[in-house]
């Protein structure tokens, strides 16, 4: 299975890629509670792309090791990127006057999160699950 991308530009682009990781995941194996929190976590990756970078990529595909196999959801932007990675990994902390349950919400739905952003270039999240 190859690589799922959906360009993230509106409202409706939240949705598309919600849709996409379900189904991805179902592919996968993922029981229901895990599909919830793989599409939660997509659609906080997909607001974040919509309200700073206005628009920008989630990719999603199929990660098989020697003994496990998973979904990985990359986000990526050519936005303003992120001056303090350290602040917005704070429980609580919210620049959009949201539940600030963001990127430490999205780490805590998923087993391995990486995230790399450079101001004034962008941002590149990147969060495994591995099936049960």
């Amino acid at each position: 299975m190859s690589q799922t991308c959906v360009e993230v530009k509106s409202e409706w682009s939240i949705v598309a890629a919600r849709q996409a990781g379900r189904t991805i995941a179902k592919e996968i194996g993922f029981g229901s509670v895990d599909q919830a929190r793989i599409t939660t976590a997509i659609s906080e990756l997909a607001r974040n792309i919509y309200l700073y970078a206005k628009r920008g990529q989630i990719c999603i595909e199929k990660v098989v090791l020697v003994n496990k196999v998973g979904i990985k959801v990359s986000a990526l932007d050519k936005g303003p990127g992120i001056k303090d990675i350290r602040k917005v990994m704070e429980d609580g902390f919210t620049t959009s006057g949201g539940l600030g349950a963001g990127l430490p919400g999205v780490k805590r739905l998923m087993d391995e999160f990486s995230i790399d952003s450079t101001v004034g270039e962008g941002t590149i999240i990147n969060a495994i699950k591995w099936v049960r």
